[in-house]
């Protein structure tokens, strides 16, 4: 730390750091030197009203250049620290900010993606499909084009909402003009932007139970309270939503392969709900997600392909069908609802992102889309079942596991006497990832199990860790005795 004369007679001379932490390491001299001398005010080591040391002098005691010093005179003069007076020189500012407590820095838990065994959300894309879309973007990219220089439409790009209604309307059943498809960063930006568009306040939304947690909580974040509605073999219970909320504003489900529970609503409910939101004046939500993995069998046609987007919103997503660090997803809407879906998109976030919206368009046109779905739902079978086979055999008998016909993710039950707490330990003393099935419950008796991904894990990988966790399974049954029963 340098000392610096001053021009006050008598005045002790002023320490000037110049390679504290808070000097900027590579910055221009001029730079630094501002830093030091607001360091030095701020911190109360000059009073207001003082004199500063003339630039000549004050460059040669640094060895900076006379006009760095200038530089940061006026510098400090600009940003209030400093003033300077005709003839007299530089003076500190008459007023200058005090300088704050360090307050303790709070600490923001940021829970880190999970990758390990059975973690959901993981995915797999075949390195041909990858190979196509590098090529596919960096032809793009050459073909920049002033479409990416201005602010663009709210509902995303035409070209990317015109292959995704052939997409729709090939693969679910669903048909819609691209100007009903807006663009989203994916379904919980989709229910943010499209809840707000059509519902007030404490509005009441119906929830399946079990179900999506973390969509509940966006939903309950947004400002709507979510009633939790049983789920049985066939879906969500549409009666049990009248009673429970017959002035609810919308539903959320997840018809084609509920979550977790894998079951597939059947066509009854189906007509069921669409009756109620016809008769309510609400609107039903359709999250079908994981819709393209289906394995056994055709899948039933979408909610919105049935109700011919009336009171229906699709919302998917190419997180799964390419990879989730693209953030597109979309939602197709009906259409007296997208003038107002519209105007909150642009009010929320004007538009998406533009530079990508191109290299998905010409993978879904060029066929390399399905092309790598079918190679990786062939990689996704085997996973699943080499999955199940693992887990039924090594827990003998502890384990219950449905194959399901569609999907990334699986579930494996304990015996519904089991209490939730058998499946805590197991999953703990494994050291696996994956959810509680419990953790999937709002209101609803919670069942003990897990739900366990399968998809972008390796075999063995997924091998190993069943037979781990069926073990702590049986250890944790035989642990329990008694105690392992509900109460």
């Amino acid at each position: 730390m340098q000392k610096i004369p001053t021009n006050s007679p008598g005045k002790a001379e002023l320490p000037l750091d110049l390679t504290g932490p808070h000097i900027t390491a590579g910055a221009s001299s001029a730079h630094r030197l501002y830093q030091a001398l607001c360091e030095m005010i701020v911190g109360g080591l000059v009073k207001s009203g003082e004199p500063l040391p003339p630039s000549r002098t004050l460059a040669r005691q640094t060895g900076f250049r006379r006009n760095a010093v200038v530089t940061a005179y006026e510098r400090l003069i600009a940003d209030g620290f400093a003033q300077a007076t005709v003839g007299s020189g530089t003076f500190v500012a008459a007023r200058i900010p005090a300088r704050a407590a360090a307050a303790k820095k709070p600490k923001v838990m940021v829970e880190a993606p999970r990758q390990g065994a059975f973690a959901l959300g993981c995915t797999h894309i075949d390195e041909r499909a990858v190979q196509r879309f590098r090529a596919l973007v960096g032809r793009r990219m050459r073909a920049f084009g002033s479409e990416h220089l201005h602010y663009g439409d709210p509902r995303g790009s035409r070209e990317l909402r015109v292959a995704i209604a052939d997409h729709l309307l090939s693969a679910r059943g669903l048909r819609c003009e691209p100007d009903q498809i807006m663009l989203t960063s994916g379904t919980l930006h989709t229910l943010r932007i499209v809840l707000g568009a059509i519902l007030k306040a404490n509005d009441q939304v119906w929830c399946e139970d079990p179900g999506y947690p973390i969509a509940r909580r966006t939903i309950g974040q947004c400002g709507y309270r979510t009633v939790p509605i049983p789920v049985d073999a066939h879906g969500l219970r549409v009666s049990k939503g009248r009673t429970a909320a017959p002035s609810a504003r919308a539903a959320y489900v997840t018809p084609s392969h509920q979550f977790p529970l894998g079951v597939q609503m059947s066509m009854p409910r189906r007509l069921e709900l669409l009756d109620w939101a016809k008769q309510a004046g609400a609107f039903v939500f359709e999250d079908d997600y994981d819709s393209e993995f289906r394995y056994d069998g055709a899948p039933l046609m979408s909610l919105a392909g049935i109700d011919q987007l009336q009171r229906v919103i699709y919302m998917g997503t190419f997180a799964k069908t390419l990879f989730p660090g693209l953030r597109i997803g979309y939602c197709a809407l009906p259409e007296h609802l997208m003038a107002d879906v519209t105007a909150a998109r642009a009010a929320l976030d004007r538009f998406p992102g533009t530079l990508m919206e191109g290299a998905v368009a010409d993978m879904l046109n060029s066929g390399a889309f399905a092309a790598n779905l079918k190679r990786v739902r062939k990689l996704y079978r085997e996973a699943r079942d080499t999955l199940a086979e693992t887990l039924e055999a090594a827990s003998d008998g502890a384990l219950s596991v449905p194959v399901p016909s569609q999907g990334l993710h699986l579930v494996a039950r304990f015996d519904p006497s089991v209490a939730p707490a058998v499946a805590t330990e197991a999953k703990q003393a494994a050291g696996v990832e994956g959810w509680l099935l419990a953790d999937t419950y709002a209101r609803a008796r919670p069942l003990a199990g897990f739900v366990l991904g399968f998809s972008g894990h390796a075999v063995p990988r997924l091998v190993a860790s069943a037979e781990r966790l069926a073990r702590e399974a049986r250890a944790a049954m035989r642990a329990g005795g008694k105690s392992a029963l509900r109460k």
